[in-house]
C-alpha cells in the first residue's frame, strides 16, 4: 500500500505530465490538429481496433524497403528529432529524471510496474537503443540512431532514446495505457497528437506500423492467412515474438487518417 506522500507524488506527476503535454501540443500543432485541444481529455480516449486495417498496415510494413531515404523524408525526420528533443526537455523541466537501464532484461516487468514506479519516483528507466537495436553501423543507418547531444547519467543518448523516453511518458505513463494491442495503439495516439503533422506522419511508421506488424504480421499467420491462435502449431505468444526491423520509408497519409478514425472520446456524463 502506497504512503500518502507517494500518492501525492503520483498525483502531482500526472498533473505535471499533462501540463507538459499541453505545452507540446500547443507549440507543435497548428490549427485544430487532432482532437482534443485540451490534452487532459485524452484520458477519455477509446479505441475500436480495426483488425483488417492493422493487417494491411502490417503487410505494407513487411513489403517496405529497409531504407528509402530522400531529401523530403530527411526533412521530416529532422522535424521529428527537433520535436522529440523539445519534448524531452519538457519532461526534464517537469522534474522527471531519466535513468539509462544497464542491467540485463527489460527495465519493467509490465506496464503496471512502469506506471507505478515512474509515478512513485519521478524517474523513468530507459533501455538504450544500443542494447536493443544494436549500435549505429552494425544495425545500419537510421536517422534516429544518430547522437542527440543529450546525456543522462553520463550516457550519450541517441534520438531514438529520446523518442522512447517521451513515448513511454506521454503514451503510457500519463494515462496508464497498457502494453497490449489496444494500450499500445492508445499510447501511440496520445503521443502522436502532440506532434506536428509532418512529424506525426513519420512517427506513424515508427510506432503504429511496427505495433501492427508485431500483432498482425505475416509471420504470425498460417498458409491461409489466418492468425494462429494459442495452442496451434506455430503460434508465437507476444513474449516470444521478434520485434520489427526499424525501417525508413515514406509515410502514407491515408493510413494515418484511417488510424485516427479508430478512436473516439467518451462523452462527459
Amino acid at each position: 500500500m502506497s504512503s500518502p506522500a507517494a500518492s501525492n507524488l503520483s498525483t502531482n506527476l500526472s498533473t505535471d505530465l499533462i501540463a507538459a503535454a499541453q505545452r507540446c501540443r500547443d507549440r507543435e500543432v497548428r490549427g485544430a490538429g487532432w482532437p482534443p485541444v485540451d490534452v487532459a481529455r485524452l484520458a477519455e480516449l477509446t479505441v475500436r481496433v480495426d483488425e483488417r486495417f492493422c493487417r494491411e498496415v502490417a503487410d505494407r510494413y513487411e513489403r517496405a524497403p529497409r531504407l528509402a531515404y530522400d531529401g523530403a523524408l530527411e526533412a521530416r525526420y529532422d522535424q521529428v528529432k527537433q520535436e522529440c528533443r523539445r519534448q524531452y526537455e519538457d519532461v526534464l523541466e517537469a522534474g522527471i529524471t531519466v535513468e539509462p537501464w544497464l542491467s540485463p532484461g527489460p527495465p519493467y516487468r509490465d506496464s503496471t510496474e512502469l506506471v507505478r514506479l515512474v509515478r512513485e519516483t519521478r524517474t523513468i528507466r530507459v533501455l538504450l537503443t544500443r542494447d536493443e537495436h544494436g549500435p549505429p553501423g552494425r544495425a545500419g543507418f537510421h536517422p534516429l540512431r544518430e547522437p542527440s547531444g543529450v546525456t543522462a547519467a553520463g550516457m550519450d543518448l541517441l534520438y531514438n532514446d529520446l523518442l522512447r523516453t517521451v513515448h513511454d511518458l506521454f503514451g503510457h505513463v500519463m494515462f496508464a495505457a497498457g502494453f497490449g494491442l489496444a494500450g499500445e495503439l492508445k499510447a501511440a495516439y496520445c503521443h502522436l497528437a502532440l506532434h506536428s503533422e509532418d512529424a506525426r506522419a513519420v512517427l506513424f511508421n515508427e510506432q503504429v506500423a511496427q505495433i501492427c506488424w508485431f500483432y498482425f504480421g505475416p509471420h504470425l499467420r498460417d498458409d491461409a492467412g489466418r492468425l494462429r491462435g494459442p495452442g496451434e502449431q506455430g503460434y508465437l505468444p507476444p513474449r516470444a515474438r521478434p520485434y520489427p526491423e526499424q525501417k525508413v520509408f515514406p509515410p502514407d497519409s491515408a493510413e494515418l487518417e484511417a488510424f485516427r478514425r479508430m478512436f473516439s472520446l467518451r462523452q462527459a456524463s
